[in-house]
């Protein structure tokens, strides 16, 4: 008789998601453009992308975006553009694009919503979230299925 144990909500480490291989890879470009960051915060980093481009692909139609630190994760994944297609069809089901958002969107809230909404996608996709590592929204989103801006949407 097989039991299959079942992880609780939120417990998954995400930077198990990605090859030790490509997680020194990602860290030592980390570290090389961030020299302010330590390669162990590196590596956190690239944990936290990882959760953020699998929770993207499970949240099809929702904006979500990652903080500061963890777009210099997905900056350094997108880079290794082998790597990180492979990446996104294991996790994610297909390419997740990366798409600037509108510099002029100031509505009050949006950025701790889509925060929020971001943080919450990441649990319940079942990892685990660095709290250190979202303090904060970069300027840009996945946006994959269908936004007006999306390579996807048919509009340019």
């Amino acid at each position: 008789m097989t039991i299959a144990l079942e992880h609780p909500v939120g417990t998954t480490d995400p930077i198990t998601l990605v090859s030790t291989e490509v997680t020194g890879r990602l860290a030592r470009r980390i570290t090389t453009d961030h020299p302010e960051i330590s390669e162990t915060t590196a590596r956190r980093i690239v944990g936290q992308a990882a959760a953020f481009i699998a929770a993207s692909g499970q949240q099809p139609g929702q904006s979500l975006a990652p903080s500061k630190l963890v777009d210099y994760g997905w900056h350094a994944f997108i880079l290794h553009t082998v790597d990180y297609a492979a990446f996104c069809q294991r996790v994610a089901g297909g390419f997740v694009h990366h798409v600037p958002t509108d510099e002029d969107d100031e509505t009050p809230g949006a950025a701790q919503a889509t925060r929020e909404r971001t943080l919450a996608a990441i649990t319940a996709a079942g990892y685990t979230v660095d709290e250190e590592l979202w303090p904060d929204l970069a300027e840009c989103s996945q946006c994959h299925a269908g936004c007006t801006d999306s390579p996807n949407s048919g509009k340019k």
